[in-house]
């Protein structure tokens, strides 16, 4: 019975968000409501009001270390690409000089990538779409398209995921982040036939030697990109990695003359000074830990420290004020500031009261004791079910931040109790999380709204639906592997 009543904060979250009469805030204030209750009065060690209430604050710290990433992503994201220096516009523009189905790959799996992880809030489907829909596609398909640019949500938001993934397991940001990649790699070694096949279907036919040009496209832009995050970490390797791979794609598609590509660098300059930045700020010793020492913050043991200086959300921050001064648009700043906060509060909150709860679970051992109590009753096979549970919860809640409160922490006391590879086992729980959030409600409304044909998201559910399988048979088998001590 003891047990059922710790499983009540999550089951209550699932269950609100699954009725879709609650929004994932509201859900998580509901958590943490339950949570506080069960963990006061029947957590297996003596939890105090007093410590409830420092578990709170660690939360509060850990999804505030975020928040920067994602109101600066915005910020940024908005200032460079306002009208009359888009270059989402400009892109559209090439894109139709330039072959249908290089665009089309270009959109899907280059600049949708690059600029949802800049942002997150699924920025890159609307940049994708963008792109592509000059193409006469149908609206089924222009759904699906715009989609396939969630694929690498693994870096989606600046990392901003991976870092409170990293936190909920105690473990390294850049650590997880490389192991969840690997999960990546196996996604799309199915995801692009499914993707050749669209495009078949939607008569953007191709050759096989385009083919196989565009599987070694996506393979090197991956191996780039995890080794990007290997060297820099997650919040900043997207976009190391993949500016340099657009810009080159482009110079091979484009073939442009002197003219045009100083045009188009002007327009694409903030990104280049940014990337930059970020990058030396990485790789130069010196300097790396100028600005990582200097007002750091770390006001709890075994929570991400803050470092104001070298934290990418407040370069973003930087780089959003100085794109509108350089470009006489300081006046617009502010608004674009509230438009930032608007579309990311929601985000921001959730991140917040999901993280709080999740240590409230965790101080309270009720995480660590579910994970004894599920070892005891399964043994080490418990851990085959939490990840479809974690696929499914992260498409509902458009968040893997959210699936990840619920069971980063008991994933990982499970790998602990069953002598499991905890690093494998949390990057499998991650990964998961994060898996259909391609699919989820929120994203596939948004899209079937932009792309004009509200009402049909049971068509794109239907055309998606090898893409969710694609993951169910990736996570299933790597469980088995991890639960049998393989990996």
């Amino acid at each position: 019975m003891t047990y059922l009543i710790w499983t009540l904060p999550a089951l209550a979250v699932i269950g609100a968000i699954a009725s879709g009469r609650v929004g994932t805030l509201a859900a998580s204030v509901i958590g943490i409501a339950l949570a506080l209750i069960v963990a006061l009065t029947t957590a297996p060690v003596d939890f105090k009001a007093a410590q409830a209430g420092i578990a709170m604050l660690r939360g509060a710290w850990i999804g505030w270390v975020v928040v920067p990433y994602i109101l600066g992503g915005l910020l940024f994201w908005q200032m460079a690409m306002r009208p009359g220096d888009s270059v989402v516009t400009e892109e559209a523009r090439i894109g139709a000089e330039a072959g249908r189905r290089r665009l089309l790959f270009r959109a899907c799996f280059l600049i949708g990538p690059f600029a949802e992880s800049a942002t997150g809030f699924g920025i890159g489907i609307i940049g994708t779409l963008l792109l592509i829909r000059r193409l006469g596609l149908s609206p089924i398909h222009l759904v699906c398209f715009s989609l396939i640019s969630q694929t690498m949500i693994l870096w989606g938001g600046m990392g901003s995921g991976a870092i409170i993934a990293a936190a909920y397991a105690r473990t390294d940001p850049t650590t997880l982040a490389v192991h969840c990649s690997l999960f990546l790699v196996a996604f799309n070694l199915f995801w692009l036939p499914l993707y050749w096949r669209l495009a078949a279907q939607a008569g953007i036919a191709a050759e096989a030697s385009e083919k196989r040009s565009e599987a070694l496209w996506l393979a090197g832009s991956v191996a780039l990109l995890i080794g990007a995050t290997a060297l820099i970490g997650p919040e900043t390797a997207m976009l190391g990695a993949y500016g340099p791979i657009i810009a080159l794609r482009y110079l091979i598609d484009e073939r442009p003359d002197r003219r045009r590509l100083a045009e188009v660098f002007r327009k694409v300059l903030p990104f280049v000074l940014l990337i930059g930045w970020l990058v030396i700020t990485r790789l130069a010793p010196p300097l790396h830990r100028l600005l990582e020492d200097s007002l750091r913050l770390s006001p709890f043991v075994g929570t991400p420290s803050w470092s104001p200086l070298f934290h990418a959300g407040t370069w973003l921050v930087v780089a959003a004020v100085l794109t509108g001064l350089l470009r006489g648009q300081a006046g617009a700043l502010a608004k674009e500031a509230q438009a930032a906060w608007t579309t990311g509060r929601l985000a921001v909150l959730s991140v917040i009261a999901f993280s709080m709860m999740a240590e409230i679970l965790s101080e309270s051992r009720i995480a660590s004791g579910l994970a004894e109590g599920l070892y005891h009753l399964f043994g080490r096979w418990a851990l085959i079910l939490t990840p479809q549970i974690s696929a499914v919860f992260g498409a509902l809640a458009n968040s893997g931040n959210a699936a990840n409160g619920l069971f980063m922490v008991s994933q990982v006391s499970l790998a602990q109790e069953a002598a499991l590879n905890t690093a494998a086992v949390a990057a499998l729980q991650h990964s998961a999380a994060l898996s259909l959030n391609m699919v989820s409600p929120v994203r596939m409304s948004i899209v079937c709204g932009l792309a004009g044909t509200p009402g049909h998201e049971r068509e794109a559910y239907r055309a998606m639906t090898p893409f969710a399988l694609v993951v169910i048979g990736v996570l299933l088998p790597a469980s088995v592997l991890i639960a049998l001590r393989l990996v």
